[in-house]
């Protein structure tokens, strides 16, 4: 078994994760019993990924629970709603965050104490993080046949252990493919301007001995042209119920190449990470990040003073470039209209 550092872990009442924007010069975990911190964190991309702000934010409301003194369930409830909602305000397109957040809070509105209350919070919010595990784990099982002994695996951002609570979710085929005695090579896209993938990726696939080399994110038309990728494999933000996939910029760019040089394009995230209740691109909001995270690397400027940049810190590939979904529950083909639903047992749409 491969033994990867953990991203979040719960202490008794505190909460302890890596502090990502220090890697990978530094491996640095952050304690706090502060729901406000955690909240920061998420904001700051201290804990950044899908699944991990979704467990992150469970376990900010853990903290609050924790450390309330409040005597009144009414009252609890209120407090728990109020910060539910700045959890909510941190990132706004990573669906995990939202669904783990309201989940939270429906396991406390079925208490009937204010100490039962707190009870249902915080172990609703371990179950998340053992769910999140378990899926990530069984993405990679399923996944891993996709992986054949000797490719390259392009990525983009990073989809691993770092973004969720163990194993990822593109790389958790990568994980269980060199378990099984595979060697391949992944190609990791730096993903600018944040560099999750020079940074995170890279050092997460090295640390697990896996053959990895950086490239630039301009350079993936002549990596599909000189450069054998037998396979594209992302993880996802937030999918659609018809199989749009919202995830880190220079995803959208990665499919369109991908499907130019019939390289199989791969979407890995937890069905978490399904967001039923959008259709298109226009049913959720993509967000815009401060543009001096663009202008300036390490507090030096790069463009001219006057300057200004944009920013979307996402993108959407369309469902017609995807090749398929892996899930914890199998991978899903097109018709995704169809048979997301299917999937996810839903006989409503």
């Amino acid at each position: 078994m491969l033994s990867l550092p953990r991203t979040l872990e719960w202490r008794d009442g505190k909460l302890a994760f890596i502090d990502q924007t220090k890697l990978p010069e530094q491996l640095v975990y952050v304690e706090t019993e502060d729901w406000e911190r955690v909240a920061k964190a998420i904001k700051s991309m201290e804990i950044r990924g899908a699944p991990a702000i979704g467990v992150a934010a469970a376990y900010a409301l853990a903290l609050f629970a924790y450390h309330s003194t409040v005597d009144s369930l009414e009252r609890f409830l209120e407090e728990l709603d109020r910060v539910a909602g700045a959890l909510k305000r941190t990132r706004p397109t990573a669906v995990n965050l939202f669904w783990a957040v309201d989940r939270v809070v429906a396991a406390a509105k079925s208490a009937t104490s204010v100490d039962d209350a707190r009870r249902r919070v915080i172990e609703e919010a371990k179950r998340i993080h053992f769910e999140d595990e378990q899926a990530n784990r069984r993405i990679g099982e399923i996944g891993e046949h996709l992986i054949g002994d000797g490719d390259t695996v392009i990525t983009v951002c990073n989809a691993g252990s770092l973004a969720t609570s163990y194993w990822g979710t593109a790389t958790a085929p990568m994980y269980v493919a060199r378990e099984r005695g595979k060697k391949f090579r992944v190609i990791a896209l730096e993903t600018r301007p944040f560099l999750q993938g020079a940074r995170l990726t890279a050092w997460e696939l090295s640390q697990a001995g896996i053959e990895v080399v950086v490239a630039t994110d301009n350079s993936i038309g002549i990596l599909a042209e000189k450069e054998r990728i037998d396979l594209a494999l992302v993880g996802a933000d937030r999918i659609t119920r018809l199989g749009y996939v919202a995830n880190k910029l220079g995803t959208y760019p990665l499919a369109l190449v991908a499907r130019v040089h019939n390289i199989p394009f791969y979407v890995a995230a937890p069905t978490s990470t399904i967001d039923m209740r959008s259709a298109g691109p226009g049913d959720f909001e993509i967000e815009k990040r401060d543009p001096s995270e663009v202008l300036y690397i390490k507090g030096y400027r790069i463009a001219p003073e006057g300057v200004t940049a944009i920013y979307y810190a996402f993108d959407i590939t369309p469902p017609q470039l995807v090749t398929g979904i892996i899930t914890e529950k199998g991978i899903i083909y097109p018709p995704y209209e169809k048979n997301i639903p299917r999937t996810l047992g839903l006989s409503n749409f």
